[in-house]
């Protein structure tokens, strides 16, 4: 199926482009998430007419994940999970607990955009995880796990 796409897709191109794609693709992920529409001549005809305020949308987004990445960028975040006396934690700390405590520390992540490289954090210690705030912003951030006190 040829759809365009209404946004940047990693590994798949930029906004506006015409890309062939499996249906399956198209109809279950892309489409719903808005970000690919069925590449007609009315639907293509349409964009070009709005091209320029998708653009100027597009940028924004861009400016405002990249201002939100340098102060993100370095930062340490510190998380408390029950532990053993080895150090293993009784459970794992996962991209849902390291959105909370960015949240907590004012930075508005979803757990989505969180990429742990190895899987959830699973031994108290400092760990480097991802930030993917936007497709083109990919900030790095540690990861500090401690043993919660009695």
């Amino acid at each position: 199926m040829q759809v365009i796409l209404m946004d940047k897709v990693v590994n798949l191109g930029n906004l506006g482009d015409v890309v062939r794609v499996k249906d399956g693709y198209a109809r279950n992920f892309l489409i719903p998430q808005r970000m690919a529409r069925r590449a007609t001549a009315a639907a293509i005809a349409e964009f070009e007419a709005k091209r320029a305020d998708l653009e100027k949308a597009a940028a924004e987004k861009l400016a405002a994940a990249q201002a939100q990445g340098e102060k993100l960028e370095g930062s340490t975040v510190q998380v408390a999970q029950k532990a053993g006396v080895d150090g293993r934690l009784f459970g794992s700390v996962t991209n849902f607990d390291i959105a909370e405590a960015l949240a907590k520390q004012g930075f508005t992540v979803e757990k989505a955009q969180v990429r742990l490289p190895q899987g959830p954090l699973k031994v108290v210690g400092e760990h480097a995880v991802s930030v993917a705030l936007h497709t083109d912003v990919v900030v790095n951030v540690t990861i500090s796990v401690v043993a919660e006190q009695a």
